[in-house]
């Protein structure tokens, strides 16, 4: 192996930012973590199945992938889009992290966006029909979920979730579906806790669900149809279907369980006290509850 590809997963595992603010000093996770998120994310380093897929997947990311991406994507800066730097820096300043590096992808079709490479280089990539087609405030929700990656030591294992399926760990097929299914019961926990660094950003509840519903549907028109209590019925069918098995591979929750996920979250005390309200439920309560919430099997 060159010393170009080599990675010390146990020194990425171990390391913790120390004194910065916004993040809880004990567990190196941002303070309103999902307590899901950080337990499982804590076990994976014990699996050696994951450890070898996600070597692999980190060497492969920067012989190949890192070009692709950045080859076909304009950097974020003060000179290039300075009103979508200018939300960046509002995000990053709220979870009191670094200003991250952020690229627009050509894509048109698709709303989506991603955070990619190592515990030292990371970068979130938004795809142009995202920037086009969401608000200020939404855009600042989609930034702050892809900053709470970073700032929750996500992105390694964030990148090996997302490539896994790519061919990059074919020299070692036998880890691939252990290390697949423990990689994404981890990712749906993660994703619980970057929609609420997203939702923490923009400071509305409703500008959050809206942003999910967007990135469901695709459509601002059919967004305006929906009854959110009718929606959210669906997540007892989810619980009880067959269809259960298929998520339980997937790399996100259901968008009914986030969304009742996130409605916990807005009514804990640490998010009504970021707003300047009084009252609410305590975190690990809210957790609990989420918990149950996600829950496939």
């Amino acid at each position: 192996m060159s010393a170009a590809y080599e990675f010390d997963f146990l020194k990425y595992i171990n390391r913790q930012n120390q004194g910065r603010s916004g993040r809880d000093e004990k567990t190196g996770f941002g303070e309103y973590a999902f307590a899901g998120d950080l337990r499982v994310l804590r076990r994976l380093d014990r699996l050696r199945p994951v450890r070898v897929v996600v070597e692999a997947t980190v060497r492969f990311w920067k012989a190949v992938q890192k070009n692709a991406l950045l080859g076909s994507s304009v950097k974020v800066n003060r000179r290039q889009f300075p009103e979508l730097h200018r939300l960046v820096v509002e995000c990053a300043e709220t979870l009191d992290i670094a200003v991250p590096t952020v690229y627009v992808a050509q894509n048109l079709a698709s709303l989506n966006a991603g955070t990619y490479g190592t515990d030292d280089e990371a970068f979130i990539v938004l795809n142009s029909a995202l920037v086009d087609r969401l608000t200020e405030e939404e855009l600042k929700f989609v930034i702050g979920h892809e900053c709470g990656h970073i700032q929750n030591n996500h992105v390694v294992y964030h990148t090996a979730a997302n490539f896994l399926t790519q061919g990059v760990v074919t020299f070692v097929k036998w880890a691939v579906v252990p290390a697949r299914l423990a990689l994404n019961g981890w990712s749906r926990r993660g994703e619980i806790t970057c929609d609420r660094a997203g939702l923490i950003c923009c400071r509305d509840e409703e500008v959050a669900l809206k942003v999910m519903m967007k990135l469901a549907l695709g459509s601002e028109k059919l967004f305006e149809q929906i009854d959110l209590d009718e929606y959210l019925s669906q997540v007892d069918g989810i619980k009880e279907g067959v269809g259960r098995f298929q998520e339980y591979l997937a790399s996100h929750p259901y968008l009914p369980k986030r969304v009742q996920a996130m409605q916990l979250f807005a009514k804990s005390a640490y998010y009504r006290e970021l707003i300047g309200e009084r009252g609410g439920e305590a975190l690990d309560e809210v957790d609990r509850e989420v918990e149950k919430v996600i829950q496939v099997m």
